[in-house]
């Protein structure tokens, strides 16, 4: 196992790197995969715990269902997959079978958002924080990067109840610091600003602090505020940064419907003197194209949240 933490590395192989470690140290973690353990990376965990590590092949509610009775046993089952097939297919017993009663269940969901790339619309879960989110009592994190995962890993361990993870594919620089604090429900401040406030999450963090970067050299103040965790929402910096700046631009790799975007909206709403936008998917399916060519076409860039922030503080 590579020990350099700071290098970047896909999100997907921190996830591995992190359960394998946990591992080592807690013996009550066991690992439930369908099949799909060399793309998930929980065969990093299989290697070294094989008799914590069970594949139930294509048949995703089967293990939700089967991690229910592991965690009501007294063990910690982290549960993977594809977000897609997870979130979606498994729904309706992730509910029932887990959350309904309260079962100390992880989930950490691959392969999410756009950034599945050319696999396309079928594969590309645009909506599972939506769904996450929507289920009572579930936590949901969306980290920004390797040093991150490893945390919120770690944080969903020491959790009590259902934790849903949202674990990206691509390789992506650690931006944020080994000792910077990961508290479930508190969102982290990158940079202050004083005329603008981006809130971002997972892999848009990189492109909201571009973004401030790109604004400081027009002149415009923009803080970056990273949500890694969605529910719990953070209410308090949220409404501090609104008020310290009166503009928000919300920026997710996730449907605008029902994410980050959603989760701001509802804390502003009826709130006197904001400026507010959201930066996500609109409405749509994804398709299929290289991470890059469809960020851009989703309008998940720096420029296009540089645009957004100076539509809302011109003239103020």
């Amino acid at each position: 196992m590579n020990e350099n933490k700071n290098e970047s590395k896909s999100l997907r192989v921190a996830y591995g790197e992190a359960l394998a470690k946990l591992g080592a140290v807690n013996d009550r973690i066991v690992v439930l995969d369908a099949d799909l353990a060399h793309a998930t990376m929980t065969n990093l965990f299989a290697e070294k715990y094989p008799d914590r590590f069970y594949n139930f092949g294509v048949a995703e509610a089967n293990m939700v269902g089967a991690s229910a009775g592991f965690a009501f046993e007294g063990f910690i089952p982290f549960v993977s997959t594809f977000a897609l097939f997870g979130a979606g297919r498994a729904y309706e017993i992730i509910r029932n079978a887990v959350a309904y009663s309260h079962a100390n269940v992880k989930f950490a969901f691959s392969h999410s958002g756009l950034s599945v790339g050319e696999d396309g619309g079928s594969h590309q879960s645009v909506e599972d924080i939506a769904l996450m989110r929507a289920i009572p009592g579930m936590t949901v994190f969306v980290p920004c990067d390797p040093l991150e995962t490893e945390k919120a890993v770690n944080a969903a361990a020491a959790l009590n109840g259902p934790v849903y993870i949202r674990v990206a594919r691509p390789v992506c620089p650690c931006i944020t610091g080994e000792n910077d604090p990961f508290v479930p429900g508190k969102a982290a401040v990158l940079k202050e600003g004083t005329q603008a406030a981006i809130f971002a999450t997972g892999l848009m963090v990189a492109e909201a602090l571009e973004a401030a970067k790109l604004l400081e050299n027009e002149g415009i103040s923009a803080a970056v505020v990273n949500f890694h965790t969605i529910k719990p929402f953070d209410t308090q910096t949220a409404l501090e940064w609104a008020q310290k700046t009166g503009a928000v631009v919300t920026v997710e790799e996730h449907s605008v419907i029902g994410g980050l975007g959603s989760a701001a909206a509802e804390v502003l709403a009826g709130l006197a003197g904001f400026r507010f936008a959201r930066i996500g998917i609109n409405d749509r399916f994804g398709k299929s194209g290289t991470p890059k060519d469809l960020f851009r076409e989703y309008g998940l860039t720096a420029s296009n949240i540089v645009e957004k922030a100076k539509e809302l503080t011109r003239d103020h």
